[in-house]
């Protein structure tokens, strides 16, 4: 017998048609992105890279072709200057300050809106005006119209009552700054702990009143702590903006009576001293506090997003 052999059957000579690889789509769902991220680094970035290297030179505007490279002696200047310390200090207190006093009464507002009752819409609305006011126009309301000594309202009803007529910005300057401050950002806080408060386990709730519960009870060991995130969150956001706050510091007090913040500090080296160089490290410290408030405040945005998937 005579094997037969078959013969291989001879491969295609055209390649099968193959998609884009994984790299090229990528690129091209990131392609729209990219101008969007190039006017961000233009406006953001290098001008940041700009301060950080004047921040190393003894810059005065008024003497451009004097400049030298000084290294860290403006941040050692900015870090061991008396007023400039004081300025600090002031920071730290304002936003400490602000923040407290406005997450307590955002906790308070937030428990009230909770609740059911007749013109609930209406009063949400008006409670969150104050946060949709221009920070300038703010600052002015509060200067002339509550403040001023002589036609504003808080003297007014005082002495409707015969009460005495202090002048508020020159008696208490930090307190008067850091009462509107108070008033612009309770409404934010208030709406992050409403949110909070939305998103309780009812049954849960439910579950404690049967056995006995008090509303005291509930609140300190059931609403407290599922509002700890919340609480965190609304003091990280409100300190990385109150940190920066230049608007009502310039508007109300323009700097004086110990009320300077590092953000105005920073403008009064700048515009007014023009040291270059001295404002330029003052205003990098205040954006390196900033980046790791910020820092903190999106890994506790992250817990949040990582609890609400999971009950989902």
């Amino acid at each position: 017998m005579t094997a037969t052999t078959t013969a291989p059957v001879a491969a295609s000579s055209t390649p099968a048609l193959r998609g884009p690889s994984p790299r090229l789509r990528a690129w091209a769902t990131r392609a729209p992105l990219l101008p969007a991220l190039v006017f961000m680094i233009v406006v953001t970035q290098l001008p940041f890279v700009a301060t950080v290297v004047i921040s190393f030179f003894d810059w005065n505007a008024l003497y451009p072709d004097a400049r030298s490279f000084t290294g860290f002696d403006n941040y050692h200047q900015v870090l061991t200057d008396a007023d400039l310390r004081h300025s600090v200090w002031t920071t730290v207190l304002l936003t400490a300050t602000v923040v407290l006093v406005s997450l307590l009464l955002g906790l308070a507002l937030a428990l009230l809106l909770d609740r059911r009752f007749r013109g609930r819409g209406v009063v949400r609305t008006l409670l969150i005006a104050p946060f949709l006011v221009v920070p300038v126009a703010s600052a002015l309301l509060w200067k002339h119209v509550l403040y001023n000594p002589e036609y504003g309202l808080f003297n007014g009803l005082l002495h409707y009552v015969g009460g005495p007529q202090p002048d508020w910005i020159s008696g208490t300057p930090l307190l008067a700054v850091e009462a509107s401050l108070v008033w612009q950002w309770t409404p934010f806080m208030m709406l992050i702990l409403l949110a909070g408060l939305q998103s309780r386990d009812q049954q849960q709730i439910e579950a404690a009143r049967v056995d006995g519960a008090s509303d005291w009870q509930i609140f300190r060991h059931l609403t407290l702590p599922h509002l700890r995130r919340y609480l965190e969150l609304g003091a990280l956001l409100g300190s990385i903006y109150i940190v920066q706050n230049f608007d009502a510091v310039f508007t109300i007090t323009s700097g004086g009576l110990g009320t300077a913040n590092l953000p105005y500090t920073v403008y009064q080296s700048f515009y007014q001293a023009h040291e270059n160089g001295l404002a330029s490290a003052a205003g990098v410290l205040v954006v390196i506090g900033s980046i790791v408030i910020a820092t903190f405040a999106l890994r506790v945005v992250s817990s949040l997003f990582r609890e609400e998937v999971s009950r989902a």
